[in-house]
């Protein structure tokens, strides 16, 4: 049977076939299903069908073999009807394949169409099975009964094995109507593209073209020249005009190429030149000669205004002081300066605009006189220069291209055009009919070959820069005898004519040493080495995952994997920014090396050095680096694993400005511990080792002192200044250990960690080593100090280490009941402030509104709220756009057609696939449509009409094409009910309908395919359009509608005089309209009227006045081929224009918001809910209450984080909201709670504040008026000599104050907040020795009369007064406090200050989304520079560069403290032997690594 159908195919047919299944199969000899749906029969084959015809083709899950495709092929396109019968009756015949039975040919035939025909009684009238000759008998009789039997066999078959129809191209048609040969426009339409491609707006506009054109033509003509080419003056030259205008400069008759030159210097195209015109004509025309010509001319020595008078005296005829078009032509053609002017316009026109000379001799002229041109001007720094080896050049024949090294040629014959035509008709070359073509082509050298000139050394890797290859040294290029340089508008043009096997381009540089510009021949050839991913198994252990550090038995391998040529003047940012184009890696996701050695890379981190200065010799190797998709650095991790081998490499650096490395995923611990590193007190404290006396091993909420040994450990690393970059393993491992939720290797949280390194720090130091048990009182009206001071000493007893004297501070949270209006007041630790961002509850939508009318779309800007639903769209867009809202259709557009209508009870959402448009929709009882009837006449729905709101009894109008399960693609397909938007989706015989959908679209041509049905195939592009149609609309109706609205994509044709035509052929290039409307389906591909075997692609609608019933069908606008290509402006469709709610509105969603108002919304009264009901101990039962956060205490050091990520409807967001934060003087003081002002000792109110803030022993604290000391209550708690270590802040400014920060409480996110973050004072300072202050800080309390003395406060508590007064309180009032000294319990003095004021010393920032995304850290160096910390590079930044916009959690210290006073006397102590520990993390590590 194969030989069968191969003998009714010829050579070509199969060639063709073959050809195509390697297009879609590759090299296989099997055809996948998927292809052959799609390929072969196309997707208007209904799925069942196909699958049907595929597995009897001999189709498995293994494909279909190209002779079985072939001989199916044939069967379907060229059988006779007697094998078409014999094949329908092996689709239903059973295996033996001698009869075929009724309930299987019954079931084949349900699948097929959905029925079973009933002539097929007659089939089977004698029995339940039927042999061959019985079928086929029956079949022949009723061809129609089922869909293939009526494809194969009735009716002629409509699809064929080739398509021999040919339309005429539209080269064709150009070449009609200019001088151009149909291969001239082939070629130039590549060149176009080309240009057109390099055009930021898409369009061939003024902004793409100038930079083209000038130089050498100057600036002042390059619009003028233009306008000339752009006849419909609609700032695009599109591709007919360039043509036509290429044909009237360069190969019209001379009268025709004049009047072109008259264009460009009639700048306001009134069609005559005036004076000032002729004026600005004459200035440019004497400076082309300049540029051009050596030899000089009588108007050189002239002015300008005598020139301008004696052309007009000698030209003007009409004598109105202007010159028309024809006393232009007759001035020039004696003119010297006109015909330069051409001779320049022809040179840039084949040179920049891509036309091909028309002979050798004009190819010649073209390349020299620019080459000249050039010459003159010399080399400029920033060009490039393209080599060509001399061999071709000179096979170019001597006469085509004198090379510049020889004699220039006379003037005279530089344009040969126009003077060798001797009699003035209109044909000046033969070449210009074709004539010549044949001799020209003997002579034509062939593609450029610069191989001579370039090593031929095999390179072992792929170039990854244009250089083209290195040249030979061994022989002594001289330009002029080896080679020629040309510059790039010459090279390109040549290469354009010519091809060639190489570009050899060399950049002119500046010398460093003499600053002149020199042709940079030999640029360094560098080796780009690249690691090769180690082969490693994924990690297996779980408990502690710490990323994937490579295993020091596998070093990394690097292979040479590219080479490239860099200038030596580039610099290592040039060719990182190239490299990381080229291959696409993120700039910041690569780095390079200066490869020494196996073991020493120098990581080339300064951009600013050029290859020349760093040394860098040709042939040096680089290794580009790519950062792992965990974050980490390979090189780095290499090195980690192999450190104890190798030695590093000690370089000195600024103490504190060395990075951490990423050990996969672990930029949130680097940011988090990089900004404690940066927190001075704690530094010092660590770097003097004061740790290792402090040390808690017994803690049993701590890690075993593991956590303060290793971060000390770390930041003496951090701090020596010996290293650019250091790996936190061992802290990394004991945090994995101790909380194994770091694991892994997602992006973690770095405030959850900072909130477990802070609070497994203070744990690990905590003085306290057995925590008494403390009870919580309620605050039962007592007064708001009392119940503070009691907290935070409660606080104190059970937690005291550096961490809580720096960083904790007291939140006040009071609960007052709604029924009986008892408060309650609490106070709470804290160890940061975490505040909630205000979430954004509206929505940013941008929606473009297209309207019948044509006019280009308008894009709106709204703000929705979360939930809204698209009525409210509908109701607000209807506000702006003057549209009312049941004139708006919405539909989300994708690919160029509808995707779907929104519901308008739907919630809006933002549309991943595709975007929201708005389309205008006639209105019942506009004259467009016609008035439709009220409800009462529809067949109704079963959804019910009333379901959206507003079709009331008013008309209602009916659309047609709504979604897909609405609308009816064919008869046969029953209706599904629904509304789209609010308009009723009408039933199928419904004869009111209000608009159609129409889409463009184009046929795609292609020469390799199986069936005429596949040779053109339609795509969709541009936007969809909505049409009014109803009853009453005629066929051309339709078309005027569907041009009102594309004619703005259509470029408009010129006006008559302007046209730069041959002959006058508009009628060719536009038919009346410049496409054919045609009835399609829903997707656009086939025909809405004719079943799938007739391959329609969709019945054209004829242009009559006859009534457009088009039913349900879409229309697709099918542009003729050769409008599309002339008239069509594809940059068109995407102009929208911007109305200003857009701006707005993206302004509103982005308005930054203020640290205050972050600060006033958490301080903010809020109510709570009825599922957090609060015990009133009043009323005894549970009841609705208000709850407010304050700011009691602050310390030292304010930590506070944005809080950028909330949960909302079960998943996470980031806020990406900016929040403005004071990098100076930030003073939270507004945010203290009130104090009790009876109590008060202070409240001037000159110091604008009347509250007192309190803090408490070795917490910096709350702030009042400078420099008050009380302390609490001198019950046995507060006992210990303090005076004297307090005496030593000796003035208001040194003396603790402290700020505040606030979280709130049950939002914590750390564990057990009930026992831990608590402060202290080291235990061993409590043994009463006479500094036993060593770390004072305020706490406070309520003194409460003015200049208080012990007496003052009601028997509650003696007060020092220290300092006092930088306010203007009492001027010297210490007073010694008599408590009793020998007890141990913690005492706390309380420092009140109102004027804590804080500075920023660090920033963690996070850009990118949730749960990946990346975080930086900006800090400021105790040397006052700010470095940017990103992993293991860290670099100085000016304080304007910081990204302060992403900024997640901000690190504040307090102005004025004398910090030396938190570090702890070390005197007689004795140090924790941590050897122990040592051996214990080494253990634990090495079998981390054998894991590994």
């Amino acid at each position: 049977q194969s030989g069968h159908g191969s003998r009714c195919v010829t050579d070509v047919e199969l060639k063709r076939l073959k050809d195509a299944f390697k297009r879609t199969s590759g090299l296989s000899y099997y055809m996948t299903q998927q292809c052959f749906y799609r390929e072969v029969l196309g997707d208007g084959v209904p799925p069942k069908v196909a699958e049907v015809i595929y597995t009897s083709f001999g189709g498995s899950s293994k494909g279909l073999h190209f002779n079985n495709l072939i001989v199916g092929l044939v069967l379907l396109t060229r059988g006779r009807d007697e094998e078409k019968a014999k094949y329908l009756f092996s689709l239903f015949a059973s295996e033996q394949g001698g009869y075929a039975a009724r309930d299987d040919m019954e079931a084949v035939l349900r699948v097929l169409d959905g029925e079973v025909p009933p002539s097929l009684r007659k089939c089977f009238s004698e029995g339940d099975k039927v042999n061959y000759e019985r079928f086929r008998n029956w079949l022949l009789q009723n061809k129609e009964a089922f869909t293939l039997s009526r494809w194969l066999l009735s009716g002629g078959v409509c699809v064929t094995l080739t398509d021999d129809s040919d339309t005429p191209t539209f080269y064709q048609t150009l070449a009609g109507v200019t001088h151009l040969e149909e291969s001239d426009i082939i070629d130039l339409e590549k060149r176009y593209w080309l240009l057109k491609a390099q055009s930021r707006t898409g369009r061939f506009d003024l902004e793409t073209f100038v930079p083209l054109v000038s130089p050498p033509i100057h600036a002042s003509l390059s619009e003028g020249l233009f306008h000339a080419f752009d006849e419909n003056r609609d700032n695009h030259i599109d591709f007919k005009e360039i043509s036509c205008g290429l044909s009237a400069c360069c190969r019209g008759p001379i009268a025709e190429r004049q009047k072109f030159c008259f264009k460009v210097f009639d700048v306001d195209r009134d069609g005559v030149l005036s004076r000032d015109e002729l004026h600005e004509m004459v200035v440019a025309l004497l400076e082309v000669w300049k540029d051009n010509r050596t030899d000089t001319l009588p108007e050189l020595h002239s002015s300008v205004s005598d020139i301008v008078e004696g052309i007009l005296k000698m030209h003007d005829t009409t004598k109105l002081g202007h010159l028309t078009l024809e006393d232009y032509q007759i001035w020039s053609v004696k003119s010297a300066l006109a015909n330069e002017f051409l001779n320049l316009l022809f040179q840039v026109c084949h040179i920049v605009l891509g036309l091909r000379p028309a002979t050798p001799e004009e190819e010649g002229q073209i390349i020299r006189g620019w080459l000249e041109r050039e010459s003159r001007h010399g080399l400029q720094p920033g060009q490039n220069w393209f080599l060509i080896s001399m061999l071709w050049w000179q096979h170019t024949s001597v006469s085509t291209f004198p090379s510049k090294h020889t004699a220039f040629l006379t003037a005279e014959s530089c344009f040969a055009r126009q003077h060798n035509v001797s009699d003035n008709n209109n044909q000046c070359f033969s070449g210009a009919n074709g004539h010549l073509a044949s001799q020209l082509a003997a002579q034509r050298p062939g593609a450029i070959d610069n191989q001579p000139l370039v090593n031929t050394d095999p390179v072992k890797a792929p170039t990854l820069t244009m250089e083209g290859g290195r040249l030979k040294r061994s022989l002594q290029l001289v330009a002029g005898r080896d080679f020629e340089t040309v510059p790039e508008p010459v090279w390109r043009a040549l290469y354009h004519w010519y091809g060639a096997n190489l570009s050899l381009p060399r950049p002119v540089i500046q010398q460093s040493k003499t600053g002149q510009a020199e042709l940079e021949l030999f640029p360094r050839y560098l080796l780009f080495l690249r690691q090769q991913p180690p082969s490693r198994s994924p990690q297996s252990n779980i408990w502690v995952n710490m990323g994937n550090v490579p295993s020091p038995n596998a070093p990394l391998k690097r292979v040479l994997a590219y080479t490239g040529c860099f200038s030596r003047m580039a610099t290592i940012k040039d060719i990182h920014l190239y490299l990381s184009q080229r291959l696409r890696i993120k700039e910041e996701d690569m780095r390079l090396w200066l490869y020494n050695s196996e073991n020493y890379l120098t990581l080339l981190d300064d951009e600013d050095h050029t290859l020349e200065s760093l040394k860098i010799q040709d042939e040096q190797h680089l290794v580009i680096e790519v950062r792992n998709k965990d974050m980490s650095w390979p090189e780095e991790m290499s090195f980690i694993a192999n450190s104890s081998k190798m030695d590093r490499h000690k370089v000195p650096t600024e103490k504190g400005a060395t990075g951490l490395s990423n050990l996969g995923n672990t930029c949130f611990m680097n940011s988090s511990i990089q900004c404690v590193s940066n927190t001075k007190p704690l530094t010092d404290y660590f770097i003097s080792g004061r740790h290792l006396y402090e040390l808690n091993r017994t803690n049993p909420i701590g890690m075993r002192g593991h956590m303060a040994k290793c971060y000390g450990d770390l930041v003496m690393e951090l701090w020596s200044g010996t290293q650019k970059n250091v790996a936190p393993l061992k802290l990394r491992w004991t945090i994995a250990k101790y909380a194994p939720r770091f694991n892994g290797f997602q992006q973690q949280d770095s405030q959850e960690l900072l909130a477990f390194l802070l609070d497994g720090l203070h744990e690990d130091l905590n003085r306290v080593h057995d925590k008494p048990y403390v009870e919580l009182k309620d605050s039962d009206g007592r007064p708001d100090w009392e119940v503070a001071s009691e907290a935070w000493e409660n606080h104190l007893r059970r937690n005291r280490s550096i961490v809580v004297d720096l960083f904790h501070g007291q939140l006040k949270s009071q609960v007052k009941c709604k029924t009986c209006g008892h408060i309650s007041a609490r106070f709470d630790p804290f160890n940061f402030l975490s505040l909630p961002l205000p979430m954004d509850s509206s929505m940013h939508l941008e929606i473009t509104v297209i309207k019948l009318d044509g006019s280009t779309p308008v894009r709106f800007g709204l703000r929705l709220n979360m939930d809204e639903k698209y009525t409210g769209l509908k109701k607000q867009l209807s506000e702006l756009c003057s549209l009312k809202p049941e004139q708006i259709l919405l539909a989300e557009v994708h690919t160029s057609n509808i995707k779907n209508f929104p519901q308008d009870n739907q919630k809006v959402r933002l549309s991943v696939n595709g975007f929201l448009c708005a389309f205008e929709i006639p209105v019942p009882g506009s004259p467009t449509s016609l008035t439709s009837p009220t409800l009462t006449d529809i067949t109704p729905i079963a959804n019910g009409p009333a379901a959206n709101g507003h079709l009331g009894n008013k008309p209602v109008l009916i659309p047609n094409g709504g979604p897909s399960t609405m609308v009816p693609s064919s008869p046969e397909t029953p209706l599904a009910n629904g509304l789209a938007n609010g308009h009723i989706t009408p039933v199928q015989e419904s004869p009111f309908i209000g608009y159609i959908i129409a889409m463009h679209r184009k046929m795609m041509r292609t020469e390799l395919y199986f069936l005429s049905s596949q040779k053109n195939r339609p795509s969709l592009f541009g936007m969809p359009l909505i049409v009014p149609c109803t009853v009453h609309t005629s066929k051309k109706d339709l078309y005027d509608a569907v041009w009102i609205q594309v004619s703005r994509l259509a470029s408009p044709l010129p006006p008559q005089e302007a046209s730069n035509h041959a002959q006058d052929c508009d009628d060719s290039m536009g038919y009346q309209y410049p496409f054919t409307l045609r009835v399609v389906s829903k997707d656009g591909n086939s025909c809405a009227w004719c079943p799938w075997y007739r391959f329609c692609r969709g019945c054209a609608i004829e242009c009559t006045e006859d009534r457009a019933s088009v039913g349900n069908a879409y229309i697709a606008v099918d542009w003729d081929p050769t409008a599309l290509h002339l008239r069509y402006q594809t940059s068109q469709e995407r102009i929208v224009e911007e109305h200003c709610s857009v701006e707005q509105s993206r302004r509103a969603q982005a308005e930054p918001i203020s640290l205050d108002s972050c600060l006033k919304a958490f301080t903010s009264e809020e109510e709570l809910g009825e599922d957090e009901l609060y015990y009133c101990s009043k009323c005894k039962t549970h009841r609705l209450a208000t709850k407010k956060l304050d700011l009691w205490r602050l310390p030292p050091i304010l930590i506070v984080h944005l809080k950028r990520f909330q949960f909302v409807n079960g998943r996470w967001i980031k806020s990406q909201k900016i929040v403005k934060f004071p990098q100076q003087n930030f003073d939270p003081s507004a945010f203290l709670a009130p104090r009790d002002l009876e109590q008060h000792c202070l409240h001037s109110r000159s110091e604008g504040e009347d509250l007192l803030r309190v803090g408490e022993d070795n917490l910096s604290s709350i702030s009042a008026p400078a420099g008050f000391c009380n302390l609490p209550k001198a019950s046995p708690a507060s006992s210990r000599k303090s005076a004297p270590s307090l005496s030593r802040t000796s003035s208001p400014s040194s003396s603790p104050k402290t700020s505040s920060g606030g979280r709130r409480p049950g939002r914590l996110r750390l564990p057990q907040l009930g026992s831990k973050h608590r402060l202290s004072n080291s235990k061993e300072n409590l043994e009463g020795a006479s500094n036993a202050e060593a770390e004072p800080r305020d706490g406070t309390l309520q003194a409460d009369t003015e200049a208080t003395t012990a007496a003052g406060l009601p028997g509650h508590c003696d007060v020092i007064l220290m300092n006092g007064d930088s306010n203007g309180l009492s001027s010297d009032c210490s007073t010694e406090s008599s408590v009793d000294p020998d007890n141990s319990l913690p005492q706390h003095r309380d420092n009140v200050c109102l004027d804590a004021i804080y500075n920023l010393y660090a920033i963690s920032c996070h850009s990118g989304i949730m749960g990946g995304g990346h975080y930086v850290t900006y800090a400021k160096n105790p040397n006052d520079k700010w470095y940017c910390y990103n992993d293991s590079s860290c670099k100085e930044v000016h304080a304007e560069e910081i990204d302060t916009d992403s900024a997640y959690i901000l690190f504040y210290e307090q102005q004025g403290v004398d910090y030396s006073q938190f570090l702890p006397k070390t005197d007689g102590k004795k140090m924790a032997d941590t050897s122990s520990m040592d051996e214990d993390f080494e253990s634990d590590y090495k079998k981390y690594c054998v894991l590994q």
